[in-house]
């Protein structure tokens, strides 16, 4: 089969896709700011990826595929659905049930840096170089001007809270490194993406269903039942067929310019909708954060570096070429 091209710029059309999903994304944030007023953090991620990998279902019969059978595609599924849903959408749920979710979405942020660090530990052939190790550093410097002193004189809920969706983080970049698997293995994205969350929804509905009980919780407001259904079929299943279309058309690199656009629509939604306000270090952080993903990017630096090389009008206006003599 003969696959298009990846395009090493983003055409308009692509910029709107990357737009839409860092505004799907920054709703989940606010989704989930919703739910966690009312559901315990577990049967909001059971139904979550459960209602997702429903709908992913739909979606893959309608494309004429499968899953696969064999142990190990489904052990693998396992593992993802492990790293990339139950452990960071649990931690990102609990965490936002005591902080804001415009600064839970900042944390988020910082998936990139943690996903250098690993895949430099775990791989051959995605090593940290001077510059990437530069980001990594200014970008961890402001997950602590973001944190702040309080963590060092008291661990409170709120510094558990942040370091619980810097768990999160971290947990996304080891599905990074453990999801070039899918490749190896010959498995196509959306397949993977529907295997991922149909392996996790195997492992949290008994869980939720015995811790939580749901059957003895009060029933949920319309609004709740809303973000619920946005969370899955929107934030996850609808988000994951954007990023597959974006990533077979603008290839992993653009991609991952949306990880800078999320915290934008996730703050504006916490502060217009939930009534959240950021201190002044979260906006700091947030600035070094994305200082430091730039420094990891390269490309802001090498558009300014081309920029200051690029001849100048004034300048050949103040220095014309000399004049042949005949």
């Amino acid at each position: 089969m003969i696959q298009a091209p990846i395009q090493k710029t983003i055409a308009a059309s692509d910029w709107a896709l990357l737009g839409l999903l860092s505004v799907i994304w920054g709703g989940s944030f606010l989704f989930v700011g919703v739910a966690v007023k009312e559901l315990p953090p577990l049967i909001i991620v059971a139904l979550r990826v459960s209602l997702a990998a429903l709908a992913l279902q739909i979606v893959l019969r309608v494309m004429g595929l499968s899953l696969p059978r064999e142990r190990q595609a489904w052990a693998t599924f396992f593992g993802m659905g492990i790293l990339n849903n139950v452990i960071p959408f649990s931690l990102i749920v609990w965490g936002q049930s005591h902080i804001a979710s415009g600064l839970a979405s900042i944390l988020n942020a910082t998936t990139p840096l943690f996903t250098l660090i690993v895949a430099h530990y775990l791989t051959s052939d995605e090593k940290l170089t001077g510059a990437k190790l530069g980001g990594v550093l200014v970008g961890f410097i402001g997950v602590a001007v973001m944190i702040g002193s309080a963590a060092l004189t008291s661990f409170n809920t709120n510094v558990l809270a942040q370091l619980a969706v810097l768990g999160a983080a971290l947990s996304y970049g080891f599905s990074g490194v453990f999801g070039r698997r899918f490749k190896t293995l010959g498995i196509q994205p959306v397949v993977a993406a529907t295997g991922q969350v149909t392996a996790s929804s195997c492992m949290l509905l008994p869980v939720s269903l015995l811790v939580d009980r749901p059957w003895m919780l009060a029933m949920p407001s319309t609004a709740t039942i809303l973000s619920l259904l946005a969370l899955a079929l929107v934030s996850t299943a609808f988000a994951y067929l954007i990023f597959f279309r974006l990533l077979a058309r603008a290839g992993a690199t653009n991609v991952g310019l949306v990880t800078f656009l999320i915290p934008v629509s996730a703050i504006l939604f916490g502060v217009l909708l939930l009534g959240e306000t950021l201190e002044w270090r979260h906006m700091a952080g947030m600035v070094l954060i994305s200082a430091g993903l730039m420094l990891i990017d390269g490309r802001p630096a090498a558009a300014m570096g081309r920029y200051l090389k690029a001849p100048r009008k004034s300048d050949e206006r103040a220095f014309p070429p000399p004049c042949e003599e005949g």
